[in-house]
């Protein structure tokens, strides 16, 4: 699945990923709204990752919930 369409499925997919990165709140995920660098700085903040360690991992996300 490519980021378009989890963007435009991000209500239904929040939750996936908050099993995926269980340290972002409900919250931190409301403000992502689907948008993906919001996202990879959120991982950054809370997991102690580099920008293409979190965006690797993201990438890996996609392919599974597709």
């Amino acid at each position: 699945m490519n980021w378009e369409q989890i963007q435009g499925k991000w209500n239904k997919l929040k939750g996936n990923a908050r099993v995926e990165w269980a340290r972002l709140s409900d919250q931190d995920l409301e403000r992502v709204a689907g948008e993906r660098e919001k996202l990879v700085g959120l991982i950054q903040e809370k997991y102690g990752r580099s920008k293409k360690e979190a965006e690797e991992e993201i990438d890996n996300w996609c392919r599974r919930v597709s």
